[in-house]
């Protein structure tokens, strides 16, 4: 049986030193230029950077290392593995790349910069990798303490985004804490928002074949219940499918078509895998 294109392992280290490339890029383009440390190594590489003139790529290099050696020590095999690679890529990608102010308002820079940054780090998510650091302490936190990982991570980025205020000022400061939130609300929606399906349940009083016909006409995903009427009593089925975006409008109008007054609702899906849609 042939793997999918995700489960392949050239696949995986593509997209990998992809996402590895666009924190680099985030890092280079938008936030060391003008002197934003928005958490993690790379923010504690952007401060030793302003402040004593050291190269951000050996900060970073320094910093994963300590951290792959505290994690073999306290964190399993499996763990290590999946660090590893992203600890010493990360440094290199940050050596190679050009770094450079690509923009000039901070502002633009940091909505930028955040977007960038949180589209390599969704991808790394997606893979189960990491590009070591700072993401090391909440995976010891969590196993030894129960420590939410999302809030101690949290914390660690606010401690470094704190440091802006030492190095570079107030202005630094908030901008490195909007970097933040916009790179958390980028990360929420590359999660759940960028496989946005509808799943649509139907019911008709005397129209439900000729819709049902007219699904699997259609090539639709179609899964029939059976259900019963809480005010009849009745047993009677229901149609559910799943469709995306720019299946949706089309689908209510040939519904419509045969049954104007069918029973239709709705509910947004996040994800979808398996079947006709997934990869």
């Amino acid at each position: 049986m042939k793997k999918r294109l995700s489960k392949q392992l050239w696949f995986q280290l593509l997209a990998i030193i992809v996402a590895l490339e666009l924190i680099a890029i985030a890092i280079n383009f938008f936030y060391a230029p003008i002197e934003v440390a928005a958490g993690g190594a790379t923010g504690i590489a952007i401060l030793l950077d302003a402040t004593f003139g050291i190269s951000r790529a050996l900060t970073v290099l320094v910093i994963n290392i300590f951290m792959i050696i505290i994690a073999a020590i306290f964190l399993n095999r499996r763990t290590v593995r999946n660090i590893i690679f992203g600890s010493f890529m990360l440094p290199l990608l940050l050596f190679i790349t050009p770094s450079f102010k690509l923009v000039e308002d901070p502002v633009l820079a940091v909505i930028i910069g955040g977007a960038v940054f949180a589209t390599g780090v969704a991808i790394l998510y997606r893979f189960e990798a990491s590009s070591g650091g700072t993401t090391v302490p909440p995976m010891i936190l969590k196993k030894y303490w129960r420590i939410n990982p999302a809030k101690s991570l949290l914390a660690i980025d606010l401690i470094v985004t704190a440091f802006n205020l030492l190095v570079a000022g107030t202005n630094a400061f908030f901008l490195a804490a909007f970097s933040l939130v916009i790179t958390s609300l980028v990360m929420r929606y590359i999660e759940t928002g960028l496989d946005l399906k509808h799943q649509v349940t139907i019911m008709s009083n005397d129209k439900l074949p000729e819709i049902r016909t007219m699904l699997l006409n259609e090539a639709h995903s179609l899964t029939v219940f059976n259900v019963q009427g809480g005010y009849t009593d009745n047993n009677r089925e229901m149609l559910m499918v799943m469709v995306d975006n720019s299946s949706y409008a089309h689908l209510l109008r040939l519904i419509h078509d045969i049954d104007e007054t069918a029973f239709i609702v709705t509910t947004n899906v996040t994800e979808v895998h398996g079947g006709t849609f997934g990869i």
